[in-house]
């Protein structure tokens, strides 16, 4: 059997490899803190008691056929006053749809907007844009950023890639890094957009922004979410927003996501999503609907997630701060949003007590698994080069005292480094 050219050539997931190292590990008996997987052990973060009771009532009440291709309308309206209120977005049922989870409505705005060889800038590391483009055959652009600017793209490192450019796919709180844009950096890069738009001839695709807020609702301290519509009015008939419950409900497996934007472009991707059959199932639509309403058990929720999250990489980030402060070559970006830690283990080059050579992030991250029982995602697995020694480490599927008893193991294997 040949497979297609597209199936071919799709590169396989280094998270997934990953985890098949640790699988292996765990099932010879050892105890490992699983830093990898963007999603929350939902022993230690079940979802909303509420909304849990609203998914049980659905389908006591026999809410099991199929929703309607954009989402049942109690839930789009709820999107809709949630949004609103809580950042101050302002979008009717008819400009929202509802998906099953965030990731269909990613793929569905490339699929709307993105034609083959079209161009799509994006920032490395990111989440899945490059498989996107793979997908779509487009011209993905990947713009390095920096840690000094908490690897979140800067207007000037996006200015010589967005000319004729389709989309451009940006996400704050980022995945990988949980770092957040600042309003002066995105206003920069809104008017980068809206300049760009300007030079556009009449019956010319203009350049879109696909913003990816789907931990907007997970921000620490005095750090806060901003979007290009509150930010630049006149990019609102621009812009595609991808949300949902997944993250700031601790909800991954509920899979209910919302998008929202310009009617006509929600109108395309529900025509999509729905030859995809990727619906939310419609009693979590139903209940979340009716949890969505309840303002403050959402609230209630939402500070004590907050919390629970903020302390585990607060100790993690403390845990990479004394490190550094004892002469370890690591660093450690300070936790912004979403439940990701940016952190440096620069250890290449470096020879294990087997007598191995560490050649790349890849190399150190399995060393980690191994000698300290910890596993993390290199950023490589994000579009950055393999020599890039940064790591995405994600506090959701383990609890802070886990966490802080990692940290001493950490040091010990790199202590054995020669």
């Amino acid at each position: 059997m040949t497979a297609s050219l597209l199936a071919q050539n799709l590169r396989g997931s280094e998270i997934i490899k990953i985890a098949g190292e640790i699988n292996e590990l765990k099932r010879q008996g050892q105890n490992i803190a699983n830093l990898t997987i963007g999603d929350f052990d939902s022993n230690i973060y079940p979802i909303p008691t509420e909304l849990k009771a609203g998914i049980i009532d659905a389908y006591d009440h026999n809410q099991t056929n199929y929703p309607p291709a954009d989402g049942v309308l109690a839930l789009r309206e709820s999107v809709s006053a949630f949004i609103k209120e809580r950042c101050d977005l302002d979008y009717k049922a008819n400009q929202i749809l509802i998906s099953g989870g965030s990731r269909p409505l990613i793929y569905s705005i490339y699929l709307a907007l993105v034609d083959p060889g079209d161009t799509v800038v994006f920032p490395a590391p990111s989440w899945n844009n490059n498989h996107y483009c793979d997908l779509l055959k487009a011209n993905g652009v990947m713009v390095d950023t920096q840690p000094e600017n908490n690897f979140m793209p800067t207007a000037d490192e996006l200015r010589p890639h967005l000319k004729g450019a389709t989309l451009l796919a940006l996400c704050s709180p980022l995945n990988p890094t949980g770092t957040m844009f600042s309003k002066q950096n995105l206003e920069e890069i809104c008017d980068l957009v809206i300049a760009e738009n300007k030079t556009r001839k009449a019956g010319e695709k203009p350049l879109y922004i696909l913003y990816d807020q789907i931990y907007s609702q997970l921000t620490f301290g005095n750090h806060k979410h901003v979007d290009p519509v509150n930010l630049r009015p006149e990019l609102k008939d621009y812009t595609v927003f991808v949300d949902g419950g997944s993250k700031c409900f601790a909800a991954t497996g509920v899979r209910v996501g919302w998008g929202f934007g310009p009617a006509d472009i929600i109108n395309n991707m529900k025509a999509i999503v729905g030859h995809m059959g990727a619906w939310s199932p419609k009693a979590e639509q139903v209940a979340m609907a009716a949890y969505l309403k309840d303002s403050s058990s959402v609230s209630r929720f939402l500070d004590s997630l907050k919390e629970r999250i903020q302390s585990s990489l607060q100790t993690l980030y403390q845990g990479f701060v004394e490190l550094k402060a004892g002469g370890f070559n690591v660093d450690a970006i300070e936790p912004m949003g979403a439940i990701y830690l940016t952190v440096k283990i620069d250890y290449t080059g470096k020879t294990t007590p087997d007598g191995d050579l560490i050649k790349d992030s890849a190399d150190v991250n399995f060393y980690l698994i191994k000698e300290a029982g910890c596993a993390l995602v290199p950023f490589s697995a994000f579009g950055t080069a393999e020599s890039l020694n940064w790591f995405r480490a994600s506090v959701g599927a383990c609890t802070t005292e886990e966490i802080a008893a990692m940290v001493p193991r950490i040091k010990l294997a790199l202590e054995k480094l020669k």
